[in-house]
């Protein structure tokens, strides 16, 4: 047997109190009123206690104790908005304007009904009226608990996303960004994230999208590189059955799935122009245009666009459209290289350690100072996503503690010369020996040309990435003793 519906009454008068008791009695064992109360200040305190196991507040509009009206009514839905009151009043008859029902609606009543006229002694006045909104209120307030469920088991899905995609590290860039990220999630304008290969432009797609008022709906992410010439307008814009030899489907486009939510459109830069021009008509007027549909169809999608180009030098070389360009970037953000924010590299390398450890069950590994330091003086031209390959890679090796080799072989170093870079760190900083500026810099340089001269096919090409002279380069290295 489903259980009664639990209402509170609030009313002052004995005569109204009785035939509205008399009204629900009506269907035996449908409601049960479980508190009456004769003042609002009452009724709110105890409401406020066991809001949880109540369903329905009836409640005379002019009640005594001081709170009343449209003010018990929106303190009784602070409480727990779920619960669904019905009002209760004379002043409803005779009202020839809608502002009575209008502000009862506003500050959160479900339905309101009179009390008169006087000739009906034993029920509420329309008693099955009466009884169908007591029973819809119920429903309702049923209707919204699915919903706060819902809602609750999507925002658990949004915090785990967030979690598994969260930007790492401390350095005053990534605060940075991560700052812009807060900053401009909730709006709906259509943003540019520029970057380097694999520092995380996807990431700060997906934090924008989860920290936005569309974190329910659909987030779509293409890679613009990835879509094959000929097929471009169908994948993005979708067509009608019949349309064309093997259309035997109608066929949505990722901008209609994206429909009140996100696109990601990553590589922009990769995108032909001709393909450049109708997306630009899509974000000037929110429609698209089906392969074989005569008319438009209305899409509400924020765009965020990435690229590892300099798009406005692209412009130039008129590779890609100067209108497009300036339509994506109304909200340009840059995405530091690692190289840019080397102080993050140990929590990010030992995210990845951490994270690939328990999904190959093992224990996570400790790492050696050296190991680290190789780590930070690497020039990671792959970014995080190397990173996080040569944290796999460790793993998958099975060492019980990270040392210098580990590093070296991961990364395809040469473990002495690398030794070799190391050698004389500690004389840099020792508070007991400060150098003079000239000694500094030789050790400086020594380090730093060893450096590139590990990451070089040959002293030319070192020289070439110094951006000096081969004869310079030959000077300098020989005035280092490094000849």
């Amino acid at each position: 047997m489903e259980n009664p519906i639990k209402i509170v009454l609030i009313e002052d008068e004995e005569f109204d109190k009785i035939r509205v008791q008399k009204t629900l009695n009506t269907i035996p064992n449908k409601f049960e009123i479980q508190y009456f109360f004769s003042d609002g200040k009452t009724a709110l305190q105890k409401i406020s206690e066991v809001h949880n196991e109540l369903d329905v507040v009836i409640m005379d509009f002019q009640i005594a104790g001081g709170l009343m009206g449209e003010a018990l009514i929106k303190k009784i839905k602070e409480i727990n908005h779920t619960i669904q009151i019905i009002v209760i009043s004379k002043m409803t008859l005779n009202i020839t304007d809608y502002n009575f029902a209008n502000n009862l609606l506003y500050a959160g009543a479900f339905w309101y009904c009179t009390k008169y006229p006087n000739d009906i002694e034993d029920y509420i006045y329309q008693p099955t009226d009466f009884i169908l909104s007591v029973i819809n209120a119920y429903e309702k307030k049923k209707l919204e608990i699915d919903k706060l469920s819902s809602t609750q088991k999507l925002q658990i899905s949004v915090d785990r996303i967030l979690e598994e995609k969260k930007i790492l590290g401390n350095s005053i860039k990534i605060k940075k960004l991560i700052s812009e990220i807060n900053l401009y999630a909730s709006s709906n304008t259509n943003v540019l994230i520029e970057g380097p290969s694999g520092s995380g432009k996807e990431l700060v797609a997906f934090s924008l999208h989860y920290k936005s008022d569309r974190k329910f709906e659909n987030f779509i992410a293409i890679n613009c590189s990835s879509l094959p010439m000929d097929l471009i307008e169908s994948e993005l814009f979708g067509y009608e059955k019949g349309s064309f030899t093997g259309a035997d489907k109608t066929k949505k486009g990722l901008f209609e799935q994206a429909n009140n939510g996100t696109i990601f459109l990553d590589e922009i830069g990769e995108l032909p122009l001709q393909a450049q021009a109708k997306l630009l008509r899509v974000l000037e007027e929110g429609e698209i245009e089906k392969i074989g549909r005569t008319g438009k169809i209305k899409v509400d999608v924020r765009v965020i666009a990435a690229t590892n180009r300099n798009l406005k030098n692209e412009v130039d070389k008129r590779n890609f459209r100067a209108d497009l360009y300036y339509r994506l970037n109304i909200i340009p953000i840059i995405v530091p290289s690692l190289s840019e924010r080397v102080e993050d590299i140990p929590e990010l390398f030992k995210y990845f350690v951490d994270k690939y450890s328990i999904i190959h069950g093992s224990k996570a590994p400790e790492f050696s100072l050296k190991a680290m330091q190789a780590l930070k003086s690497y020039t990671w031209e792959g970014n995080v996503r190397e990173l996080r390959s040569v944290a796999q890679r460790i793993i998958l090796s099975k060492v019980d503690k990270i040392e210098l080799n580990d590093i070296l072989r991961s990364i395809g170093s040469s473990d002495i010369k690398l030794n070799d870079f190391f050698s004389g760190k500690k004389s840099i900083y020792d508070k007991e020996n400060i150098l003079k500026l000239k000694d500094f810099k030789k050790i400086v340089y020594t380090e730093y040309i060893n450096f590139v001269k590990l990451n070089s096919t040959s002293d030319a090409d070192a020289a070439k990435k110094l951006g000096l002279a081969q004869s310079n380069y030959h000077r300098l290295c020989v005035d280092l003793g490094l000849k």
